[in-house]
């Protein structure tokens, strides 16, 4: 009897107390529902200030505008953590302690973007006037206004630069944690926010801004919101991210443009031997051909083998998706190749082509080379094997314009300029505990299958967090694959958000 009446007790005080039921997935996906006309339109508004990194009094209006989202939401010590130099664009920063909590996780994004030319954007759309699609737009997706009823269609789209790199990684997270706490509930872990303003500037001073706050910055993870889900649409949690670097090249012939047919077979081409000169790093599968290029690159533990190996396959989905034929790198799937290092050509440019074309040999040939690092790669070495295979190819190496003395000397010119905010690859272990707690936190917002991957494709300067903080981090990216990111007519599919919102929200509960 005295059992009985203790329960009854209890169950009084609960009622009066009034109880919520634990904060889930389920929580989360109707707080979107709910509240998608709100979480839209502040995403609207935050998307409608131009972030490239260097309108330095632009990104600083982005600085507090994320300020305010943070206050709004009652988010504690939000501050700008300034870089020693002056003049970078700061990290938003913040905190929520839980008392009793026993781990702390920093959720980091990015709000800056690439810069833009409006020019190459389709007709309809302005990389900072966001508009709304029925669809995406290369497949007949039509311009659609705002419903002003707050209802959204999962597949609708959202236009404008930011959308989903990486804009979408702050407002995921933020709206996570309001879902949590206008359900009436709280983190169970402690929290700390870091909104980086020049990750697609290359992070030059994210070194600086880690050292000087290193104290404010200790936690048991990052987890990174950046980046797009898999293709095959399922969620993923990538445990690396690739490095990496640049390398300008700049090929003379003649000093002044000459005709073609009077000097043609007589007067180098410095098109063609540019052509030449990168057809001489690559062979007919893809595999780079510069001595040592492969040599340092630490191989995938067995856990990571056997995750790779679990990978979906998506590589006839892709090439039917982007009209392919064939694959650069033969024998390798899509999730092999991005787990080696890669030599890529971003930009080719001599003479003119289309209606400006004439019949000259130009005076020089240009060139932007990527190189993409995996974990064993020195961003530093591997230009120089870049620099040393050239060379090889009997060129004489200059990092400035050359002279006349070095042009009579000289038969095959080249400038070189190694760009000097590289940076390397990183990888955390598939094995340690907290990885475990990662996994079961996004697998809880999905009936489907959720990838682990090993390296994700794209690059982020996540070795600083190592280098000056010895931290780990897990990256849990939300766009669509087909988001544009970095080029024109870029967007976020609403589902990917609204989904992102619910698996930032579920990090949020890790204990």
């Amino acid at each position: 009897m005295k059992k009985y009446l203790l329960l009854l007790i209890s169950v009084c005080l609960i009622t009066r107390i009034g109880f919520t039921q634990p904060f889930s997935a389920t929580s989360a996906r109707k707080y979107v529902q709910d509240q998608a006309g709100n979480i839209i339109n502040e995403f609207v508004a935050f998307l409608s200030l131009p972030n490239v990194a260097s309108d330095t009094v632009n990104i600083r209006k982005n600085a507090v505008f994320i300020m305010e989202m943070m206050n709004k939401r009652g988010i504690q010590k939000v501050q700008l953590l300034e870089a020693t130099t002056a003049g970078v664009p700061p990290v938003v920063y913040g905190e929520v302690t839980v008392p009793g909590a026993r781990q702390t996780l920093i959720f980091y994004a990015h709000y800056d973007g690439q810069p833009v030319n409006p020019a190459q954007w389709a007709k309809e759309l302005h990389p900072f006037r966001p508009q709304l699609f029925s669809g995406p737009i290369d497949k007949n997706g039509l311009n659609i206004p705002f419903p002003g009823d707050g209802k959204y269609n999962n597949e609708w789209r959202i236009y404008a630069r930011g959308a989903s790199d990486d804009k979408a990684g702050v407002a995921a997270i933020l709206n996570a944690y309001d879902a949590i706490v206008k359900n009436g509930g709280q983190p169970a872990c402690n929290i700390k926010f870091f909104f980086e303003g020049e990750e697609e500037a290359g992070s030059p001073h994210l070194g600086e801004i880690l050292e000087k706050h290193r104290s404010l910055l200790q936690s048991d993870l990052w987890i990174i919101c950046d980046g797009p889900v898999h293709q095959s649409g399922k969620k993923q949690i990538a445990f690396g991210v690739r490095g990496d670097a640049h390398v300008d090249l700049t090929v003379y012939a003649a000093k002044r443009p000459l005709h073609s047919g009077h000097y043609g077979n007589w007067s180098p081409n410095p098109a063609m031997m540019l052509a030449k000169l990168l057809a001489s790093m690559k062979d007919d599968n893809g595999k780079v051909t510069i001595k040592g290029f492969y040599d340092d690159v630490i191989p995938l533990s067995a856990s990571e083998k056997k995750a790779l190996h679990e990978v979906p396959s998506v590589d006839d989905q892709m090439k039917n998706e982007l009209g392919i034929a064939a694959v650069e790198m033969k024998g390798a799937s899509l999730s092999e190749a991005v787990n080696l290092p890669s030599l890529n050509i971003n930009g080719m440019q001599s003479g003119n082509v289309g209606k400006m074309a004439s019949n000259q040999i130009p005076v020089y040939a240009t060139a932007v080379i990527d190189l993409r690092l995996v974990l064993g790669n020195d961003w530093k070495r591997q230009q120089q094997k870049v620099i040393g295979h050239i060379k090889e190819q009997g060129y004489y190496v200059t990092e400035t314009e050359p002279t006349d003395e070095e042009r009579r000397k000289y038969a095959k010119i080249i400038k070189v300029i190694a760009g000097k905010d590289g940076y390397n690859a990183q990888r955390t272990s598939m094995d340690l505990p907290v990885v475990r707690q990662v996994i079961d936190a996004v697998k809880a917002t999905t009936t489907e299958q959720v990838v682990l991957q090993p390296t994700m494709g794209g690059s982020l300067p996540l070795f600083l967090f190592e280098k000056y903080l010895g931290a780990k981090t897990i990256t849990v990216p939300v766009a669509n694959h087909d988001n544009n990111q970095h080029a024109e007519n870029e967007n976020i599919r609403l589902q990917n958000l609204f989904e992102g919102i619910q698996t930032m929200a579920s990090l949020m509960l890790i204990q």
